[in-house]
């Protein structure tokens, strides 16, 4: 009888304990949503977004046709701006090898003081905007093409301090341990076991950061940081919309190339 009776129940993918918790956590996920839209929204003028798709048509009308003209005085800020994603990205790779080592735990020489330290530092520069960043260097260093090198340069060792130090930590100990059966020092340890496992990695992270700093150094030039960024700046601030539209036409010319270049160097190396 015990067996005729287990056979006869229906299998359930949940208990009927699991559904009801998992239907009291999507009415608290709506709740909590609802509660986060009215805060949002309080000093919200509805008149304002009602008359958002009138004044996006208005501003699109004036942005065509582009004044293909204005595109000889962008080609210097363009460089500009290659020039910032490019030694910005050389600039924090260099500062975020060490860190990515120092954060590894195969390769940390201190578990309990320095790799903590090294995180805190990943953490800080992942947590902080590029923009961010570049606004509080041109209040310190002044405006110009250094601080957004610099800004691009901080932003970019917490990105490529974690995919690095996670790829350190990946690598294959059996490399290892056959080197250091030779009696080999630590630094030829690093040098011959753990380098050449992480170098495709390295580089796909190196020319995935420089791709996204050209998009991330188009937009410095808004706070003083130079590049192509200031000449957006000053065309929105004298309503010159045909001059907007062929900048963000350059942009997103850019930004398309290099990503073809990032994919094209990623496929070679990986």
């Amino acid at each position: 009888m015990t067996e005729i009776t287990r056979y006869n129940q229906f299998w359930s993918h949940r208990t009927q304990r699991e559904r009801l918790a998992l239907w009291i956590g999507w009415l608290a996920l709506v709740a909590l949503f609802v509660w986060c839209w009215q805060i949002m929204t309080t000093d919200t003028i509805w008149f304002f977004v009602s008359d958002a798709p009138r004044q996006a048509a208005d501003i699109g009308s004036r942005m065509v046709p582009p004044r293909w003209s204005y595109i000889s005085e962008l080609w210097v800020p363009l460089w500009d701006t290659l020039n910032i994603a490019t030694l910005g990205t050389l600039g924090g790779v260099i500062m975020a090898v060490p860190v990515a080592f120092l954060a590894a735990r195969n390769t940390t020489p201190s578990a309990t003081v320095l790799r903590p330290i090294a995180l805190f530092i990943i953490v800080a520069s992942r947590s902080i905007n590029s923009l961010i960043w570049a606004l509080l260097l041109v209040a310190i260093i002044g405006p110009g093409l250094l601080a957004g090198i610099v800004a691009i340069a901080l932003r970019s060792i917490g990105f490529v301090g974690k995919l690095l130090y996670e790829a350190i930590e990946e690598t294959d100990t059996s490399q290892t341990e056959a080197i250091e059966a030779t009696g080999a020092s630590g630094l030829q340890v690093l040098n011959y076991g753990i380098v050449p496992q992480i170098m495709p990695a390295f580089w796909g992270i190196t020319v995935f950061r420089w791709d996204i700093n050209i998009r991330e150094s188009t937009i410095l030039g808004l706070v003083g940081a130079g590049g192509i960024g200031l000449k957006l700046q000053a065309s929105l601030n004298t309503l010159a919309w045909s001059q907007v539209s062929v900048i963000l036409l350059l942009i997103l010319a850019t930004v398309v190339l290099s990503e073809w270049v990032s994919a094209r160097v990623r496929h070679a190396i990986i």
